[in-house]
């Protein structure tokens, strides 16, 4: 069993589970498994697949995490906690199949404020699985071993770094024993977005809002009043807390030209998950001296495949200009010789309630060839928001 708690997530998971919540809970949606690799998997692996899967119905909510959480995250009231109490992972809610090719498809279908929680979960089980079967041992210790230059780095250079690693990690065990050496070692680690450890060692949890939130309003309201009716609904929910908004839903262009002073001023900053990290800060501190904010006063956390090296060149790059910290993952809990997998979970569709009709939801990305969703939708949108 690779998911012992229901904790074992992103924090962001619970934010948006939470939004949808309070403001859509009439809201449905379909999360679709994306391996990019084109991986091919066999039955055997499909079989340990599903058989985790059935596993997942027994994940539940301790009485000790409620309280915890309860106590930790004053932005999401302890009636959430208790219902969360209650909340069970369904298996026969996630289909699962391979098709001719033996790549794989998973789908998971419900209400958004529980759909949401199925990916990252998901996603971990999906990857360890798939090292157990293919032969990979990365014992923790040699993983462990590997961290000492990159905390070295970040220590020297006050490099300000949160671990973000537990979709495509190497395996349950490898990711605690990466976090318990950050806890210990890394005097500019801010946190852990895994709720989980965040609880085991007492390190303050990460994580705002993911993709899906832009994607599902963008769905719902159109592409063009996507970014700011996103944020303008996360501030009804959340009230200036959990400030950091994520720019490249539809690309990061869209985004500042649609972030009103009112956001630039409310929002404590941006996320950066794509695109050339460099031109993104020129970009940014141009748009606040273009609202009259002084940029040094907010935050860019970078969070796009990073590694130690490329993030004290974007530090370098951003001192005297903003603000800046890292969300690093793979390279933490997966740097052990082999390829990490390269898997998604993305909301593909969803409706404002069964009177509803369905409607495609869709991401662009400022990487070439990471937009998410079918031509016809993606080339609307492009032509929509004026992008060539």
């Amino acid at each position: 069993m690779i998911i012992h708690s229901i904790l074992d997530t992103d924090l962001y998971k619970f934010t948006t589970s939470y939004a949808y919540v309070k403001l859509f809970p009439y809201a449905s949606g379909t999360f679709v498994f994306k391996d990019r690799d084109e991986t091919r998997y066999t039955d055997e692996f499909l079989e340990a697949l599903r058989e985790e899967v059935r596993s997942m119905a027994e994940v539940r909510l301790a009485k000790a995490e409620l309280e915890y959480m309860a106590s930790h995250c004053r932005f999401i009231p302890r009636v959430y906690w208790e219902w969360l109490q209650s909340f069970r992972f369904e298996p026969e809610r996630i289909r699962i199949y391979l098709d001719e090719h033996h790549e794989l498809h998973v789908e998971v279908e419900d209400f958004l404020y529980k759909a949401t929680l199925y990916e990252v979960p998901l996603l971990a089980i999906i990857t360890e699985l798939g090292n157990r079967l293919l032969g990979h041992v990365a014992e923790r210790d040699e993983v462990v071993a590997r961290l000492f230059e990159k905390v070295e780095l970040s220590n020297q250079h006050q490099l300000p770094f949160s671990e973000f690693g537990t979709r495509r990690r190497f395996s349950f065990a490898v990711q605690d024993g990466v976090i318990n050496y950050l806890n210990e070692n890394a005097r500019y680690c801010l946190g852990t977005s895994n709720c989980h450890f965040g609880m085991k060692y007492n390190m303050k949890m990460m994580g705002t809002h993911p993709h899906e939130w832009f994607m599902f309003h963008g769905a719902q309201f159109g592409y063009k009043h996507a970014n700011y009716m996103a944020l303008e609904n996360w501030v009804n929910v959340y009230d200036g807390d959990l400030g950091t908004a994520l720019s490249d839903t539809y690309t990061s262009e869209s985004f500042l030209s649609n972030f009103s002073r009112k956001q630039a001023k409310l929002f404590d900053g941006v996320r950066c998950d794509s695109g050339d990290e460099f031109e993104f800060v020129d970009q940014l501190v141009a748009r606040y001296l273009d609202l009259g904010i002084d940029p040094t006063t907010k935050t860019i956390i970078f969070s796009n495949a990073l590694d130690f090296h490329k993030a004290l060149r974007i530090q370098k790059h951003c001192q005297g200009k903003i603000r800046c910290s890292f969300g690093i993952g793979t390279n933490l809990t997966n740097d052990t010789g082999f390829k990490p997998s390269n898997i998604v979970m993305k909301l593909a569709r969803c409706r404002m309630n069964v009177n509803q009709p369905w409607r495609e939801c869709i991401k662009l990305s400022d990487d070439e060839g990471k937009h998410v969703g079918s031509d016809r939708e993606v080339q609307a949108c492009l032509y929509e928001l004026g992008i060539s």
